[in-house]
């Protein structure tokens, strides 16, 4: 029996709404039973994902409206994870693009959705949060409007229906005066607006793989859309690359469709469905698994390259071992291999010693949500500072990648960005006003200029900056750009710092440790408020006599340290600075521990 189906896909920016959306669609369409207990943000299953409210994963859902099915693929709106986009947006035969009534279109809403108009899908536009008192919704259509011409959209885009809702409240409506009841005018406007699957029925079996999971008793699962034909369990198939090559031949040992949030088993699949296969050993993203009859392998779009590289190393130092389980580089080793086979956003290389592993990919986030799923898993490691991939042109010029920096911020602050920005070799691109005395700006900067830049500019802003970043292109190489201005206060000593000792030394810079917390010769324990680094003993006590005070001592008073997170800590360190990372602790320190060893390191880099 062959349903009739509608494949969308549902793209915003970061916290926009979203997956809370999904959450009243798949509540309202009668998916969970009246007395099931449902978690919020039910699509963002993995942990970190609840704990940022980001979606880092592509994920499958799908709901019965009437005799339609719908699937509903739920798009991660970061571009750090631009690589899950652009695979699942192939899926789709129509999108939903969801843009916040107060923000407008933001940098992230434009790059997966200049990947939707590109492939030709069709936009419904819904104003989400539009009970927001900040609301502007008729601006914000007209923003989403050019947007959409500038992305070169054809007329057919441009004629898109647009809705006003609120994802939280789980309601939907064409027109701000219409009664404000529930989702069903959306559900009705998918199945009308959004075409059935172009596919072709009767031809032989041929599906293209878009993402790749790994499940403990099932193997590898591939999930994807059928293009052609059926299948069902155990059917002989084969995997093809791009370039039409065979690389396996094997059987479909289990076949599963999309119902609700889970994967139900089938015993049958269907040209145009979104389906989960298993059985395959070797097939992997943007592979065609298909009927051993075809020659000709489905087409594939080609994925953004990684614009950014971390070292990961294993952890030498003296307070390794302590809080992981796995802590050797055939530990780390086996599990970056893992990840690059399942996520084909990232690159991995080895160094020439086999000691350190080279991880690239889309930007700080990306590489810092790997880093801390490792972290989560038990695994101990040393980080280096992360470095933009370079390219050359055909003439033999350096090239390096461009970001696209879209900031809003108070009118009174934005003196203060452009500054620091033109430092980082950045070219303002625009600059206006947008309303209630902020100013947005628009600048074209390069990568390497940005890593560190968030801290920064929230130091800068008090608090009240948003900057949203984008890959532009890559460009002519700007030249140096300075790095950190500050110094590091570098510990001389193993052992517990002291409160007495950070007290004395409070006017040095500002710290980063606890007193009674775990230091040790090498570490960086805070900021020096000069550029040169300085070492200090944070150890040293109280000296002690059986003769009393004249008057009463001064009172130890501690300034609160400054709280580093991961992704910070990456982007403060030079490049002679690691952070070292271990389950329960993220501590910064240098590349070469002993202080003869760091004298002769830039000894020589002066001299060489």
């Amino acid at each position: 029996m062959t349903l009739s189906l509608r494949n969308i896909a549902i793209i915003a920016h970061v916290d926009h709404g979203k997956t809370t959306l999904i959450d009243s669609i798949l509540r309202q369409s009668g998916t969970f039973r009246d007395n099931q207990k449902v978690e919020e943000r039910v699509m963002d299953s993995n942990d970190l994902e609840k704990e940022r409210g980001i979606t880092i994963l592509a994920k499958c859902t799908s709901v019965m409206w009437g005799d339609t099915k719908i699937n509903i693929i739920d798009t991660p709106g970061h571009a750090d994870f631009g690589g899950e986009v652009e695979r699942v947006l192939g899926m789709a035969d129509g999108v939903i693009l969801l843009t916040d009534a107060a923000e407008g279109p933001m940098p992230q809403t434009k790059f997966v959705l200049g990947k939707a108009l590109a492939l030709g899908l069709r936009p419904i536009v819904i104003i989400n949060k539009i009970d927001r008192p900040d609301a502007r919704a008729d601006e914000v259509v007209n923003e989403v409007f050019d947007l959409f011409v500038a992305l070169e959209a054809n007329d057919d885009q441009l004629d898109f229906p647009i809705m006003y809702a609120s994802g939280r409240d789980g309601w939907c409506a064409k027109d701000l005066s219409d009664p404000r009841e529930n989702l069903h005018p959306l559900l009705n406007l998918i199945v009308q607006h959004v075409p059935e699957p172009n596919v072709v029925k009767d031809a032989p079996f041929a599906m293209l793989a878009t993402l790749l999971s790994s499940d403990p008793f099932l193997g590898r699962c591939l999930t994807g859309r059928v293009m052609a034909g059926t299948a069902k369990v155990n059917t002989t198939v084969k995997a093809m690359s791009l370039d039409g090559k065979t690389i396996e031949t094997g059987r479909l040992s289990k076949l599963m469709t999309f119902r609700g949030t889970e994967r139900v088993p089938a015993d049958e699949v269907y040209a145009g469905d979104i389906i989960c296969v298993a059985g395959m050993a070797q097939a992997s993203v943007a592979d065609t698994i298909c009927a051993t009859s075809v020659t000709i392998a489905l087409p594939s779009t080609p994925i953004d390259p990684p614009t950014m590289a971390v070292t990961l190393s294993v952890n030498d130092s003296p307070l390794a071992g302590r809080e992981g389980k796995k802590v050797t580089s055939t530990q780390i080793r086996d599990r970056l291999l893992s990840e690059d086979e399942v996520n084909v956003a990232i690159t991995f290389n080895e160094t020439e010693n086999k000691d350190a592993f080279e991880i690239g990919g889309r930007g700080e986030l990306q590489l810092g949500v790997l880093i801390e799923t490792m972290r989560r898993e038990g695994f101990e490691m040393s980080v280096s500072r992360p470095r933009v991939l370079f390219r050359e042109d055909e003439q033999g010029n350096k090239l390096e990648p461009i970001e696209e920096v879209i900031i809003d911020v108070d009118d009174e602050y934005s003196g203060a960005v452009v500054e620091k920005m033109n430092l980082r070799k950045a070219e303002m691109t625009d600059m206006r006003p947008s309303g209630a005395g902020k100013t947005r700006i628009v600048f074209l900067a390069p990568s390497r200029g940005l890593i560190g830049y968030q801290s920064q500019f929230l130091t800068d802003t008090r608090g009240t900056g948003v900057i949203n970043r984008l890959f532009h292109s890559y460009a002519p190489y700007k030249g140096p750009i300075p790095q950190r201005r500050n110094g590091a206060l570098i510990s001389t000593e193993n052992g517990q710092a002291v409160a007495y000792a950070i007290f004395n030394l409070q006017d040095r810079g500002v710290m980063f440790i606890n007193p009674q917390q775990e230091v040790y010769i090498g570490m960086i324990v805070g900021e020096h408020n000069r550029e040169n680094d300085l070492e200090i003993n944070v150890l040293k006590g109280k000296k002690l006599t059986n003769m009393r005070a004249s008057g009463s001592d001064e009172a130890v008073i501690l300034v609160p340290p400054r709280r580093l997170t991961l992704e910070d800590m990456m982007s403060y360190i030079n490049d002679d600075e690691l952070v070292e990372v271990t389950p329960q602790s993220l501590r910064l320190r240098k590349l070469y521990l002993c202080p003869h060893e760091r004298k002769r390191n830039s000894r020589q880099k002066e001299a060489g």
